[in-house]
């Protein structure tokens, strides 16, 4: 075999994990519903494990979109197979953080997938979480809270 052709067999081969691994993403909607009023914008955030969850510098994607009353939909393209779980929050006032009380209790609209609810808290990744195959898009809805 010539050079040029072991060259270009071993770039095509060093190619074949990406392509894999292309191969095996895919997109995310995430309806984030009974949004109040239109006010300022909804923030998402996707997770992909305990230690990243509820850490938005830490988040494998983030989003942010106008608020609407009723519904904001997003759209994550490209996640890796995987377990993930979305955090949103309806920052109605701007300031780019979920705003609480003296007692600490959120006063904009706050909400996770699977609707999941924390005990005195926020819940855990395993109450939020959802799998992602990578072969097809997904689609998942959760409601906020006020």
């Amino acid at each position: 075999m010539t050079m040029v052709r072991t060259r270009v067999l071993m770039l095509g081969l060093s190619l074949v994990p990406f392509i894999a691994s292309a191969a095996r993403a895919a997109d995310l909607t995430v309806t984030v519903k009974e949004v109040r009023n239109a006010k300022g914008s909804v923030l998402v955030a996707v997770y992909d494990g305990e230690a990243s969850f509820g850490k938005p510098e830490l988040a494998k994607a983030r989003q942010k979109a106008q608020a609407h009353q009723g519904e904001v939909t997003f759209v994550f393209h490209d996640l890796k197979a995987g377990t993930y779980a979305v955090a949103a929050f309806h920052d109605e006032n701007g300031n780019g953080k979920l705003d609480r009380n003296a007692l600490g209790v959120p006063t904009e609209g706050w909400g996770f997938s699977n609707d999941a609810q924390g005990n005195a808290g926020p819940p855990k990744f395993t109450q939020a979480a959802f799998d992602l195959d990578g072969q097809a898009e997904k689609s998942i809805d959760f409601s906020l809270n006020y």
